[in-house]
């Protein structure tokens, strides 16, 4: 009896994959722009490079792109990507700009789920953006992309 508990154990213990097994690294992938952490330190405020270096998340109403509707185009703060436009924004009301659908090709996914949301990077940089959801309007995509102020840069229509 023990020498299968035994047996079990080692099989359970060894089929794990936790952190230390991830192999894959965001870091590793290869971006049109990429800098070093000092680079990326250098040019971002610390908030900055926390959300889009570090995937964190900003609090909820911070962010005044949270209450802009002025017409323009939201880009990457960290390379000037467009990723979002203005006509596309609509407010969800969870404190972080939220659209209902991105540049084509200017966005990448991973990971996540449909409870916390997939994960949004800027497909140029790598930078973490935020997350998109399925509980968006209906009337168009039904997505709801969350983004992080922090990690956008609105460029009004006239400039």
């Amino acid at each position: 009896m023990k020498n299968v508990l035994l047996i079990c154990f080692s099989f359970v213990l060894l089929s794990c994959k936790g952190n230390a097994q991830k192999t894959e690294n965001k870091e590793s992938s290869t971006f049109q722009v990429t800098k070093t952490e000092a680079e990326w330190k250098a040019q971002l405020t610390p908030m900055e490079y926390y959300v889009l270096r570090e995937e964190g998340t900003e609090r909820a109403f911070t962010s005044p792109l949270n209450s802009n509707y002025e017409e323009g185009i939201y880009v990457c703060k960290a390379c000037n990507t467009p990723l979002f436009k203005s006509e596309n924004k609509f407010d969800s009301g969870t404190g972080w700009p939220s659209f209902d659908r991105e540049i084509k090709g200017n966005v990448a996914y991973s990971g996540g789920s449909e409870y916390y949301g997939i994960e949004e990077h800027c497909a140029t940089c790598g930078g973490h953006l935020g997350h998109v959801f399925n509980d968006g309007p209906k009337s168009t995509t039904g997505k709801r992309h969350c983004i992080n102020g922090v990690a956008l840069k609105f460029i009004p229509e006239n400039e």
